[in-house]
């Protein structure tokens, strides 16, 4: 049995392209040609550092923001203090600068993780990961800025592992409610967790509350159809070709759960994990830490780091780069890639069609 049978006798039949994508992507995927036909992409769609990225759409442009870590002090070339990237299509990347021009004094390790980001109260939002590894008391710091390229202003710290009694607090993501209930949740290894914020996003507002156990990190949550869903990493990130990475899923009928995978386990029940949508294939390798976001006609996609398997390292930092993939529901379930591995080849997210001048 291959891989696509055993995927469809579990329940998720769905994968696959139409024929009109597939022939695309054949034609896309020629190795002897090196330019991309302009309504397809190739992954990577940014293939440098990358790592750990969150999205904004603002505007009819989409800008990206990653990890900034200096692996070893003094290898290899300076890095940007969380770079942002911006796009009209999520494919085209152009580097903006960093978001961050001097490190937040409230920051006290080498690391600023993981960025996520959001819109709130007429200002873009910028959560960080103030960590290093071996750290004892994580935190995630706030910063604003009136524009999605910065440079963003410190505002100080939201939380800390010891104060807010949460190992290993990083890899902030916001959610915002409605209009206006911001949320941000958390997570890396020993609990994923939420907690609802004051309304200007800027210090905690509520009480923390579970909705994953153990081994998963980097959560994303989104709504559709009546269903919250959280999509979150297992596995090692950091180990280049040997990095095990892979992206999971849960959904639950209220925010605060509780969240189930496929088969109806909860995911704060012991042993119990998320449904697996994303691992590596052939090509690239250790799929994870996703953001999720919408195309102009309301489709949906995932941008997420993965490895290049045949080059896999820049001197000592993993090389992660950015991917692009579009997600697909069957059933009520998210689907990722032509059979649950990175996709090589797609075609262009529709963009913002600008009416001609007069009209």
């Amino acid at each position: 049995m291959n891989r696509r049978e055993l995927l469809a006798s579990a329940g998720v039949a769905c994968f696959g392209t139409t024929r009109s994508e597939a022939g695309t992507a054949r034609e896309a995927s020629s190795e002897d040609s090196r330019d991309r036909r302009p309504d397809t992409y190739r992954n990577p769609v940014y293939d440098s550092i990358f790592a750990d990225p969150d999205v904004l759409h603002a505007d009819g442009t989409y800008y990206a923001y990653g990890t900034y870590h200096p692996w070893k002090p003094g290898v290899g070339p300076d890095r940007a203090l969380v770079p942002v990237l911006k796009s009209p299509n999520l494919v085209d990347w152009e580097f903006v600068g960093p978001a961050f021009a001097e490190r937040p004094d409230w920051s006290r390790y080498r690391g600023l993780w993981a960025p996520g980001v959001g819109y709130l109260d007429g200002r873009t939002l910028l959560y960080y990961s103030d960590a290093e590894f071996g750290a004892r008391n994580e935190g995630v710091g706030v910063a604003t800025a009136p524009e999605p390229t910065g440079p963003f202003e410190s505002r100080g710290g939201l939380l800390r592992s010891e104060g807010i009694g949460v190992p290993n607090s990083i890899d902030p993501m916001l959610f915002v409610r409605g209009d206006d209930e911001p949320y941000l949740f958390w997570g890396s290894r020993r609990g994923i967790y939420g907690v609802r914020l004051a309304e200007d996003g800027l210090s905690v507002a509520g009480e923390t509350f579970r909705i994953a156990g153990d081994g998963v990190e980097a959560p994303y949550v989104v709504s559709r159809g009546g269903f919250y869903y959280v999509f979150g990493s297992r596995g090692t990130c950091c180990r280049g070709a040997e990095s095990t990475y892979h992206l999971v899923v849960g959904r639950a009928e209220r925010l605060r759960g509780p969240y189930r995978n496929r088969d109806g386990g909860r995911l704060t029940a012991e042993g119990v994990t998320g449904t697996t949508i994303l691992e590596g294939g052939d090509r690239f390798l250790a799929p994870g830490h996703c953001a999720v976001v919408r195309d102009e006609r309301g489709g949906w996609w995932l941008l997420y780091h993965a490895y290049v398997r045949e080059n896999p390292w820049v001197a000592d930092t993993p090389r992660r780069v950015l991917m692009l993939d579009r997600i697909r529901w069957c059933d009520e379930w998210p689907v990722v890639g032509e059979d649950g591995t990175p996709s090589a080849v797609g075609r262009v997210p529709p963009v913002r069609k600008v009416p001609p001048v007069g009209e």
